[in-house]
């Protein structure tokens, strides 16, 4: 089975109706209030004595094409919903889900959760299972492995062509993960280090992503989209002295000039005194130097580096208040703010909506369509997905490259 999961407004809003009778035969309230709001001099119910237009089409009955079908109980999601936030029920309700759902090196509490959760909204304090220890990537990624998921496929990538498909098998991916993360301790990125990423939706953004978590470096991925004062101003709010980025982007056959606008970024009066490397990966071959947007002294060409490095690396203990990643928002409503997640209570969220919500099994094929640049793709992209020991699929190009009928070709490939 194949889960696909995009945000298209105008699709929500009429996927869903309750079928009337009218001159038309059978259409919805949605289609009765467009066409009598478009047409208003036309009779759409085809009532008698009317002085609209009659259109004079047959009235018929029909059946719904396809039955609603669910496999989810509301119920029991219900009554497990209740079982979490009651106070009474919540803290061995969370222990539950997270000795059931994730890997710990230490998990200091009993069944019944005391002190596993701790604090108040009111008082900004709010901990899950602090002092226990684990590793975010090694949930995603090692546990998978050696359960005997290896050659399982974690990863499926569809590129800006139709035809670029890449498959990436949880053994693959501990193996290029692990060759990164050594890439990044290699080049002074250590364990609390905030790592920018301004990359395009290719399998090595997830990728850097794991690498940070698996090391302990917070990564701060920001939308490929941005201008380079939106990533100047991320980059020097959070104090990041790594940038991730690619000589460009693909986005239903444009070129998008990243390297060139992570260039200008960096290149602020309130960044350049604190960015030292900027990691370059190769995604449309652009020459880089003869474009004069290389510097010798600072960018690393990500490819060579990580070819050279060892596909094992292990991953730090990290406690589960440790920060995971900083995700700002879009700054639309004012100055972006970073938003903080941490690694325990994040990793469990990501574990059980994607698992409560999607319902995954064990063969499915999920897709979320969305960026690796908010929540969304965080989530349920990377996190969720593989945490769950699933095959995610990551998506380069847009809903209307080579023409409007690519999601419907893509889910049929």
């Amino acid at each position: 089975m194949i889960f696909l999961v995009v945000a298209i407004v105008a699709m929500r809003q009429t996927m869903a109706f309750a079928p009337i009778s009218s001159g038309f035969g059978v259409v919805s309230h949605k289609q009765s209030f467009f066409l009598s709001s478009t047409l208003p001099h036309v009779n759409v119910n085809g009532d008698k004595g009317s002085d609209l237009v009659n259109l004079g089409f047959e009235s018929h009955d029909t059946s719904p094409i396809h039955d609603p079908i669910t496999s989810s109980n509301f119920e029991s999601y219900q009554k497990e919903h209740a079982e979490s936030i009651n106070p009474e029920t919540r803290k061995k309700y969370w222990t539950r889900q997270a000795q059931e759902l994730l890997d710990w090196f230490s998990f200091p509490f009993s069944d019944n959760g005391e002190g596993a959760i701790k604090g108040s909204f009111e008082k900004g304090d709010v901990t899950f299972f602090a002092s226990a220890k684990l590793n975010v990537c090694y949930n995603a990624i090692d546990r998978h492995v050696n359960e005997g998921k290896g050659d399982k496929v974690a990863i499926l990538y569809e590129g800006d062509e139709p035809s670029d498909v890449k498959t990436f098998t949880y053994s693959e991916l501990l193996g290029k993960v692990s060759q990164i993360s050594n890439a990044m301790k290699a080049s002074g990125v250590k364990k609390g280090d905030v790592v920018t990423i301004y990359m395009p939706m290719i399998p090595e953004v997830a990728m850097v992503m794991l690498a940070c978590a698996r090391i302990g470096a917070v990564h701060s991925v920001v939308f490929a989209g941005f201008s380079s004062d939106a990533l100047a101003d991320r980059i020097s709010a959070s104090n990041s002295k790594w940038v991730f980025t690619a000589d460009g982007g693909l986005r239903g056959s444009k070129v998008i000039p990243l390297k060139k606008i992570a260039d200008e970024a960096v290149g602020q009066d309130k960044c350049k005194d604190i960015v030292e490397k900027v990691f370059v990966w190769e995604r449309t071959g652009e020459d880089l130097v003869a474009s004069d947007l290389w510097n010798n002294d600072r960018d690393v060409k990500m490819d060579e580096l990580v070819a050279a490095q060892r596909p094992y690396c292990p991953c730090e203990w990290m406690d589960a208040e440790d920060n995971l990643f900083i995700l700002y928002t879009s700054g639309s409503t004012g100055q972006p703010k970073g938003l903080v997640h941490t690694s325990g209570g994040y990793s469990l969220y990501a574990a059980l909506t994607t698992k409560t919500t999607f319902g995954l099994k064990e063969d499915d094929i999920y897709a979320c369509v969305a960026d690796a640049g908010w929540i969304t793709g965080h989530t349920y992209i990377v996190y969720g997905p593989l945490l769950n020991g699933g095959c995610t699929f990551m998506f380069e190009s847009t809903p209307m490259y080579p023409d409007e009928g690519r999601y419907w070709d893509m889910v049929q490939r």
